[in-house]
């Protein structure tokens, strides 16, 4: 098992997570997070940390394609390992529908 970055972080990308996570597994792209499916140990401490609910264990339904995406961008964004401020518009975009088909940016961000 490991746990799944989904759409909810995009354009959100608050980065609580990043903090608690004893393995360094989170990468950053321009406007997400994911994490590193093979990296990532299973503790589940950065789900309760992440205010947009953005983080689901790979056991829940129908994540297949975002089980996917985590790991695809994991292999060529910047491993991030220190929380930076969260974009300012980050709230009016937390629970907003459709957000991968009008804002996912496959660009890396700017990691530590």
């Amino acid at each position: 098992m490991t746990y799944v970055v989904v759409e909810n972080c995009i354009k959100c990308k608050y980065m609580d997570c990043v903090e608690v996570c004893p393995v360094d597994c989170f990468y950053e792209g321009e406007n997400m997070l994911v994490i590193h499916p093979d990296e990532c140990i299973d503790c589940g401490v950065c789900e309760p940390e992440c205010p947009a609910e953005a983080i689901k264990p790979d056991t829940e339904p129908n994540l297949d394609s975002w089980l996917k995406i985590n790991a695809d961008y994991a292999k060529s964004w910047p491993n991030i390992t220190t929380k930076h401020e969260p974009p300012a518009d980050g709230k009016e975009f937390d629970g907003k529908p459709g957000k991968f088909e009008a804002y996912f940016s496959p660009k890396p961000g700017e990691g530590d």
